[in-house]
Parts: structure tokens; C-alpha cells; sequence
């Protein structure tokens, strides 16, 4: 910055140094990109002189100055310095009046070389015209001006042309400028300021451009600290004027940076590796800080936290352990946060053990691994609710009586509620409940998640009018539940079908003002609609819409299943409307449904109708799909049908039938007299490698005995016996009736001690791989 654009903005210097001419000149000096050697102070005193009688000479209107005294006063010897000359101008009192003691000089300077004093007369003009109102305008009408007189600039001229070209938003005249500068001129402040305009302007295309050729030079302008603070204070900006600059080349001009030795700040590296993985480029994030200390960078620990947050959230625990490996070689030392991050992934993926070593090892101050680091609040109850999660609650009760011997990391709300959390989830809410009695004791404020979690807890076992005697108790405590406490009531009552309960907890929040979420109205629905209260489902639903919540596609899927059943077409058609107008799809459920319906009431021109507008829709047609048509075909007593669509399963629709679609096609075969065809599909579920049901065999067993088959019989028998199929009642049933009567008794009862003998055993063989 020029002394006099300081000077300008804080007018106390001016006087400092007026008072003090001496301190002037060498700050002048210093300022100047031009090295001008400080005069004496005698020489100093006369040059004061000399610029207060040329002021005053050059205040008077052009045509009344007096050439013969200027001439005389300004050239006499010795010659006039540049820095008188530039002393001068810009204590006149416009840019005007400068311009035109400018061209006084190049008129009638004799000095034989006068660029030098014409180029720092002329910055000074620069100087003067910037802080005038019409600046726009007349500093571009000065810099064609030079070019006309050929007057030269000088580095602080072109430097200040550029600012103000800038600040002005004459970019394009920036550019022009820049580009007609001397080669000499073209060094690297000059260069950042450019950047730096072209930046703000949104030209990034031309700013990089100016970049790549300092990267590319070696000596003349290459860039320092302040391209890069330019650069990557501008890149880490939430709001920036022109195009987007990817994340690829936002890598790219670091590591460019960086083979010049300019690196980000630590504030600006842990922004970018935050963005990144954020981002889904955790990898590009972790080479980039890994190159970076490769190549010296001088890192802290937060960039650091930064990459092993986002390794830890994609699971990358060997990048982590890269990390933390890198970190000890470069002695960053990690602190509680590096740690809270370590044991936190642990205990996300139920690694306790892991993480209580890392706990572990904070305390031990080992020889070459640093200073101990002093566990917070935030790791214990991270550790607390990691042993939890996997039952380990008494370990948890152990580390909350360390905490409570630490000042510094008293338990809290969370503490206990991750506690309490566990042991409901356990199943033992009585040591919740004492936990919660507890924590009132110490002094320490339960919240609504605390409410909820016990709530949820005594609702998950069966214990729901509890929960709704403990949330009454609490409110008239003054410590409510939220909309979670009381969606756990609704859906616990809906699970028991204590749907008169679940709809006056969920009138009576609404009375109260406590407006339910999405899920509480689901759940409400569901239940109406297993419970066959369609009109009050409906009118759920109604409310779910004038809360503004919009009904999604399980949703519309439950209440067409439900008017389905209730034999309510008119309803199934205006829910099918209403998912049209909403913008919800039908999904494979909502056509299984639709076709099962239409083929149960016996309308197959419909259900076929459906399974096309299925395929068209882009959804392909599930073993649901095809199990639903070839069931109600049976029904129908039409088994060919069924039979052609079970041989298109396969050959057309590349569908495998499960075990349900075989037990009805055996079932009606066998009804029908076909034995011998459901016996093939008995060898066929064998060759596919489907295993058969007590059904199964049931169906058969009562075919084969309509055919009087035995052999067929015995055979089947066998093979129940070693697929460890064990018989119900009918089985007995009818094998006892058939193979009594025939004298048979002997296989029958080998039958039944073969499924004794082979029971513990095959339980066995099921658990294992």
C-alpha cells in the first residue's frame, strides 16, 4: 500500500510525519517498489522547501502560473528527484491540476532523461485521482493519457491503476491494462492483484490463467504467500461470483501451490478435507493431506480430525490407521477430539474392546508417544452408550462412577439416558426407572428423551398402560414427552389392537396441542386397517393430509388392502386416484394386491389386465404376483390354468415359485384326483432344491390315500423323516385312520419314532452353516 493511500485512510499518520520529516522520507522509502536513497537532512529541509513554494505557486489557475519561477525554483541545481517531483503532485489539490503540472515538466524539463521523474509525477495523478468522486471515468482517461505522452509506469502506478480498476469493475480495462504492461513490470504483486480482481469479478477462466503462468515460471514472477492466501481464502468462500471450480482442480492447484513451498492455512486445509468428504471423496481427501505432510506442510491437528471424521464415517480403517501413523511421524500431537473420533467409530460399529483400549491408552503418557490427553464428557458417553449397544450395561455403571469422581466430566443428561436406554432395551426397565430416580437425586435435569426412551421401553414390553401412568406423572411433574413418547403408545396399543386406546391417546394429544408426526399417523392407519375400521382409517388419513404430511406408498398400499378386503371397489378406485393426484407411483405391492383381489372374486380378464399394466409400468411381477392368480385359478377348480402360468414362471417370466405356490398347486392336484402330476412336482421341488411343508406332505398324504397308493406313501414317509419335517395333527390323522385300517400299524409307528429319534439332531444341523 502507497503512503499516500495510508495516509489517506488515516489522516493522524500525515501529521505524525509531517512533524517529523525525517521518519517520512524513510517510510517512503520503504514503501516504494523504486529504492531511492535517503537524502540528508539538510538536503531534506531545502526539498521541504522547495515543495511548499512550488504548491503554492501551482494552486493559482494554469494560465496565471509563472514558467520563468517555476522554472528557476524546480531545475536550478541540482537537478530535481523524482521523489520531489512526485512530492508535489500530490499535494495538489486536484488530479487535474497535477495533469497539467505534468505536462508542464515534459514541455520544460532539461534533464536529458526525464521518464523517471514523468513516471513518479504521474503515480502521484494516480494517487490524486482514486480518491475523487468521479474516479470511474478519469482514471482510465489518465492511463490512455501516458500512453499518449509516453510517460512510463511505475510498479506502485500500475499497481494502483489496477486496485482501482477493480474496485471500479472495469475488469476488461484490467485486463488491457495488465496485458500493455512492460514485461518488467509484470512481477508477482502486481500479478496477485490481478488475481485477486479477476476473482472477485467471477473471470476465474482468466485468473487461473494468470496463475499457470507463475506456476510455470521460475525466477521472474512466481507465486508467494499472499497468491496463495488469495487463492484459497477465495476457494473457501461459501458464495462465489463465476464459474464453479471443481473439487479435482481445487486439489490440483494445492499440490501446484505446494511445489513452491505455499501451503493453506490450517483453517483453510481442514475446510477443504471437510468438503471433500462431505462430498464422497474421502480417498482424494486423504492423499491430499498425506502429500501435503510428504511435502512439509506445517499441519495441526484439526485438519487431521477432519480426515479421520470422514474415514470414519465411510469405514476406512486402515486409512485411519495410515492417519494416525502419519500424525506420530510428523509429531502432531492428537487431541481429545482425535481420540473422541477414534473411540466413537469403534463403538458405531460394536467394537467396544477396541475403543476402551484407545480410552486406555489417553491416560498413559508412554516415552515417544507424547502428553496424556484428558478425557471429556463427550468420550465417556460415547463409550457409555457403545457398551449398551451390545449389553455390556454394567461396564457402562462402571465408567458412570468414574465420571462421577471427576470434576471436570461429571455425568449429564445424556450420560444417563444412554444408561437408561440400554436397559430398557434389555428388557429391564425397572433398573431404567432406577437409573431415572437416580439422576433426579444427583441434581442432574431429565429431558423428553429421557421420557421417551422409558416410554418406548415399557412399551416394547408389553408394559403400555405403565407408560401411559408414568408420562401422566411426569406431565403433571411439568417434564413432557415429545411426538415420539406418544407415537410409541399408539403403535404399542395398534400391535394389541387396543384400537380404541391408540385413538384416544392420539385425540387427546391433538386437544392438547402436541401435533403428531408422520409415523404416529402411519401406525394409527396400520392398525385401523388390521383391525378392519376402514371409515375411521380413512379419516386418519384425512387428518394425516390437513397436517400438511403426505401419504406415501405403504401407506396407500395398507388402505387399498383394506378396502380390498372389505369388498369396497368404489374406495380401492379413489385411493388409486388420490395416489395419481399425489404423485405416488403403484409399486409391486399395490398390483399383487389389485391382481390377488380381482382373482379371488373370479375376475381374471381384470387380473390379467393388471399383470400387463404391471410389466408396462416398468415393474416386474413377483412370486406374490403369480401365487395369487394360480391360487384363485384352484379355486376355481380351474387347475390347467394355474398349471400354465406355473410353466410360465419359469420358462417366460424367469420367476423360480417358492414352497407356497407348490403346496397349492399339490393341494388342488390332489383334490382333483391328479396325483400322479402333484407327485412330479414333489421330485421337482427336489431337483430345485426347495424343501417341502407339513403342508405339503398333508396334501399328498391325502391324495395318495384316495388312490390307495402305499408304496408312494411309505416312500414319502421316508423322505419326511429325513428332511426332518415334523408331522402336526392332521398328518397323524390321516396316516393313523389309513394305515390301521390296512393292517399297517408297524410303519406307522416306526413313523413316529423315526421323527423322535431324528428331532434333536436336525435342530442341531438347522443352526449350523
Amino acid at each position: 500500500m502507497s503512503i499516500t493511500l495510508l495516509a489517506s485512510k488515516h489522516p493522524k499518520i500525515i501529521r505524525v510525519f509531517e512533524s517529523c520529516p525525517i521518519r517520512y522520507s524513510i517510510l517512503l522509502c520503504r514503501l516504494s517498489t523504486e529504492p531511492t536513497a535517503l537524502p540528508p537532512p539538510s538536503v531534506q529541509q531545502n526539498d521541504d522547501s522547495i515543495v511548499k513554494q512550488a504548491v503554492q505557486l501551482l494552486k493559482i489557475p494554469h494560465h496565471e502560473w509563472s514558467t520563468t519561477q517555476l522554472i528557476h525554483l524546480l531545475f536550478s541545481d541540482p537537478a530535481p528527484s523524482s521523489r520531489l517531483l512526485f512530492q508535489i503532485a500530490r499535494r495538489l489539490p486536484s488530479s487535474s491540476h497535477a495533469l497539467k503540472f505534468l505536462q508542464f515538466l515534459q514541455d520544460n524539463s532539461p534533464l536529458p532523461d526525464k521518464t523517471q521523474s514523468l513516471s513518479s509525477t504521474f503515480q502521484a495523478i494516480v494517487e490524486l485521482a482514486s480518491r475523487e468522486p468521479d474516479s470511474r471515468s478519469n482514471l482510465y482517461e489518465l492511463y490512455k493519457v501516458s500512453k499518449e505522452w509516453i510517460v512510463p509506469l511505475t510498479i506502485n502506478s500500475a499497481t494502483l491503476l489496477l486496485r482501482c480498476f477493480g474496485r471500479n469493475g472495469l475488469v476488461e480495462e484490467s485486463l488491457i491494462l495488465f496485458n500493455e504492461l512492460d514485461h518488467s513490470l509484470k512481477n508477482t504483486h502486481v500479478r496477485n492483484v490481478l488475481i485477486d480482481l479477476l476473482l472477485r469479478a467471477g473471470h476465474v477462466d482468466h485468473a487461473l490463467k494468470v496463475l499457470d503462468e507463475m506456476f510455470q515460471s521460475k525466477f521472474d514472477y512466481r507465486p508467494n504467500d499472499v497468491t496463495g492466501d488469495i487463492i484459497f481464502s477465495w476457494l473457501m468462500k461459501r458464495e462465489r461470483l463465476g464459474r464453479i471450480v471443481t473439487q479435482e482442480e481445487i486439489v490440483e492447484l494445492v499440490l501446484k501451490f505446494g511445489e513452491f513451498g505455499v501451503f493453506p492455512k490450517s483453517i483453510w486445509i481442514t475446510k477443504m478435507i471437510t468438503m471433500l468428504c462431505r462430498n464422497g471423496n474421502t480417498n482424494k481427501a486423504c492423499e491430499l493431506l498425506l502429500e501435503l505432510m510428504n511435502r512439509g506442510a506445517a499441519l495441526e491437528v484439526a485438519p487431521c480430525n477432519a480426515l479421520l471424521t470422514g474415514l470414519g464415517r465411510d469405514s476406512y480403517r486402515d486409512r485411519m490407521n495410515d492417519v494416525m501413523a502419519k500424525m506420530k511421524e510428523m509429531d502432531i500431537e492428537p487431541n481429545v477430539i482425535t481420540y473422541g473420533i477414534l473411540i466413537n467409530h469403534l463403538c458405531k460399529f460394536r467394537r467396544v474392546d477396541e475403543a476402551l483400549e484407545v480410552f486406555q491408552r489417553m491416560n498413559e503418557s508412554q516415552e515417544g508417544d507424547g502428553v496424556s490427553v484428558e478425557p471429556d464428557v463427550v468420550i465417556f458417553n460415547t463409550l457409555i452408550d457403545g457398551l449398551c449397544k451390545v449389553g455390556r450395561q454394567e461396564e457402562g455403571l462402571g465408567l458412570l462412577e468414574r465420571m462421577k469422581l471427576q470434576r471436570e466430566c461429571a455425568p449429564n443428561t445424556v450420560t444417563y439416558n444412554c444408561l437408561i436406554d440400554g436397559f430398557c432395551k434389555a428388557g429391564e426397565i425397572e433398573r431404567g426407572l432406577e437409573l431415572f430416580d437416580e439422576m433426579n437425586k444427583e441434581g442432574i435435569v431429565p429431558n423428553a428423551v429421557t421420557v421417551n426412551t422409558l416410554v418406548d421401553g415399557m412399551c416394547r414390553n408389553g408394559r403400555a398402560n405403565s407408560a401411559v401412568k408414568f408420562l401422566d406423572e411426569m406431565q403433571r411433574k411439568g417434564l413432557k414427552g415429545d411426538v415420539f413418547a406418544y407415537t410409541s403408545l399408539i403403535n404399542a396399543f395398534c400391535n394389541v389392537n387396543n384400537i380404541r386406546m391408540a385413538m384416544e391417546i392420539f385425540d387427546q394429544k391433538l386437544r392438547e396441542g402436541c401435533f403428531p408426526d408422520a409415523i404416529a399417523y402411519y401406525n394409527l392407519i396400520s392398525g385401523l386397517t388390521q383391525a378392519g375400521r376402514m371409515d375411521d382409517a380413512s379419516s386418519i388419513l384425512s387428518k394425516l393430509k390437513e397436517a400438511g404430511f403426505h401419504p406415501d406408498i405403504v401407506c396407500y398400499n395398507q388402505m387399498i388392502s383394506g378396502f380390498c378386503n372389505k369388498n369396497r371397489m368404489d374406495k380401492v378406485k379413489e385411493m388409486l386416484n388420490d395416489m395419481v393426484k399425489s404423485g405416488v407411483s403403484p409399486d409391486s405391492i399395490t398390483y399383487n394386491t389389485l391382481i390377488s383381489y380381482c382373482s379371488k372374486i373370479g375376475d381374471f380378464k381384470i387380473a390379467h389386465k393388471m399383470l400387463r399394466k404391471m410389466t408396462e409400468d416398468g415393474l416386474s411381477p413377483t412370486v406374490v404376483t403369480y401365487g395369487a392368480l394360480i391360487h384363485a385359478y384352484c379355486l376355481n377348480g380351474n387347475v390347467d390354468e394355474a398349471m400354465k402360468i406355473f410353466r410360465g414362471m419359469g420358462s417366460t417370466a424367469k420367476v423360480a415359485p417358492n414352497t407356497v405356490v407348490y403346496n397349492i398347486l399339490i393341494d388342488s392336484l390332489c383334490q382333483n384326483n391328479n396325483v400322479e402330476l402333484a407327485l412330479k412336482l414333489m421330485d421337482d421341488m427336489k431337483v430345485k432344491g426347495i424343501r417341502p411343508t407339513t403342508t405339503t406332505y398333508n396334501a399328498m398324504f391325502k391324495g395318495l390315500r384316495e388312490k390307495k397308493w402305499l408304496k408312494q406313501t411309505f416312500e414319502l414317509m421316508d423322505r419326511m423323516i429325513e428332511q426332518a419335517c415334523n408331522p402336526d395333527y392332521i398328518t397323524m390323522e390321516i396316516l393313523t385312520e389309513w394305515l390301521s385300517a390296512v393292517g399297517e400299524t408297524e410303519k406307522l409307528k416306526n413313523f413316529a419314532q423315526g421323527h423322535k429319534a431324528s428331532a434333536c439332531p436336525s435342530y442341531i444341523g438347522d443352526l449350523l452353516p
